[in-house]
């Protein structure tokens, strides 16, 4: 796909069109970073992605450390 140029104030720059936005959930931002002649654009990932799984075995790993009553003349 070939895009031209627009102007951007004192920059230059290009339109995204939106199908290809779409296919990606429309980031906010990209990453961009020149490579082998290349102008490379690297949509971040998500810091918080797999938490969600995480957290299902959370409760698996939490200590109980209340006191039982029961148990305070024992102490």
């Amino acid at each position: 796909m070939q895009v031209s140029l627009v102007d951007i104030g004192t920059s230059k720059g290009i339109r995204i069109p939106a199908s290809i936005l779409k296919m990606f959930n429309k980031p906010n931002s990209f990453e961009l970073h020149v490579e082998d002649n290349k102008i490379i654009l690297d949509i971040p990932s998500n810091p918080r992605s797999g938490w969600e799984k995480k957290f299902e075995k959370a409760d698996e790993l939490l200590i109980n450390d209340s006191i039982d009553m029961k148990d305070w003349d024992e102490l």
